[in-house]
């Protein structure tokens, strides 16, 4: 792993909330830590699932926006690449040395599209997706002028009603204007189904799934009756990623949220009925802050508030504690029901955020801590590349 080992000039409180060696008492808050024992049990265990599978792994970097991070999941747990949702993303990475990178969204705008073109010069491969066959000649355009090829995946909306297309007809076009495009590669099918991550229960997701799943079938039927060669279909998320990777159809999944698990996530159920955190995928990820003011008899008031997390997907949950609750919060504050009045000023919590990809996104630094010891500090390296 790359940290940053006590660097000159950085002193914790002013540029960093951390430095390698301190306790993890005294980092400072607001901020991200990560467990890295559970972190690393979670790659590793994910890796082991697709390869069970006999699918491959392309790990979400929009999720954790971390080339520390992507690296690790490419070299303990097997991920063959990641995918990022911005070209400004896909920059980061791919000049912190990823080598397979796919834009797992329509890249549009010619400024976008030419620095897309360009990152292959930086030793990657480059993909995206493709719903609209106006967008080949600008990506085909680009490509040739920079000498680059440009990998194109047809995207089918698979039910979450955003990006990509319907029919297999539509597909099919798609695809044999990407194979007569010069610098462009068909590379495949994106058939990712986001609206049924979250879906709570697994019959549920199961029945979302079934429908997707029957058009990318209908769509590899339609190539097949075309001529045309399909490599590679590629989606699946962490609430899904065993109905795509036991399908026998899907070749690639896209899991992220695995890495570090957030309190949404932990609501889903497996097919066994089990909470995703309680099967095997751990809390990694966590807010620790501290105690600010505690006036109020039953209430304290912590130091992380709206600024430093999402709560789209609901309140975080204070780790590790049945006696206390995180109940709302403000721009700076949280406010914490703590009816024993077990908490005091100055003490430390770890929060598990709802959402973990836009909470990641507030921050500049991961303070990786192992057995109390803060490890390394790892940059947010793509934190607000969202263009």
């Amino acid at each position: 792993m790359s940290a940053i080992a006590n660097p000159e000039g950085l002193e914790p409180g002013y540029d960093v909330p951390a430095l390698p060696g301190m306790n993890e008492t005294d980092i400072e808050t607001p901020c991200l830590v990560l467990d890295l024992d559970a972190l690393e049990r979670n790659i590793i265990r994910m890796g082991e699932e697709a390869r069970g599978m006999g699918v491959r792994l392309r790990v979400h970097g929009k999720m954790h926006k971390s080339v520390d991070v992507a690296k690790l999941q490419l070299r303990i747990g097997g991920a063959v690449g990641v995918c990022c949702q911005k070209v400004s993303e896909a920059e980061v990475f791919a000049r912190g040395g990823i080598s397979d990178i796919l834009v797992s969204n329509q890249v549009r705008g010619a400024a976008r599209i030419d620095r897309l073109a360009r990152l292959p010069r930086f030793g990657a491969r480059v993909s995206c997706c493709v719903d609209d066959p106006e967008n080949i000649p600008e990506l085909s355009a680009a490509a040739v002028r920079h000498g680059a090829t440009i990998g194109c995946l047809v995207e089918l909306d698979c039910g979450a009603g955003r990006c990509g297309v319907t029919t297999a007809r539509e597909a099919v076009d798609l695809a044999q204007a990407i194979i007569a495009a010069p610098g462009l590669e068909f590379a495949g099918i994106q058939a990712y189904q986001g609206a049924m991550q979250h879906l709570k229960h697994h019959a549920e997701r199961k029945a979302k799934f079934e429908t997707a799943v029957a058009l990318v079938r209908e769509v590899l039927d339609a190539f097949g009756a075309d001529g045309i060669a399909c490599a590679t279909v590629t989606g699946g998320g962490t609430g899904s990623y065993r109905l795509e990777g036991t399908s026998g159809v899907y070749t690639e999944l896209q899991c992220g949220s695995y890495a570090f698990m957030d309190a949404d996530y932990a609501r889903v159920l497996d097919e066994r009925g089990d909470r995703l955190d309680e099967a095997g995928f751990e809390n990694a990820l966590f807010i620790l802050t501290s105690v600010m003011s505690h006036v109020k008899t039953e209430r304290a008031i912590c130091d992380a508030g709206l600024k430093v997390q999402s709560v789209d997907s609901g309140l975080p949950v204070v780790f590790g504690r049945d006696d206390i609750s995180y109940t709302e919060c403000s721009d700076e504050h949280g406010t914490l029901a703590d009816p024993d009045r077990a908490l005091k000023v100055n003490d430390k919590l770890r929060l598990v955020p709802g959402h973990c990809d836009p909470t990641c996104n507030l921050h500049d630094w991961y303070v990786g801590v192992r057995n109390g010891k803060v490890e390394c500090l790892w940059p947010v390296s793509a934190r607000g590349k969202a263009f």
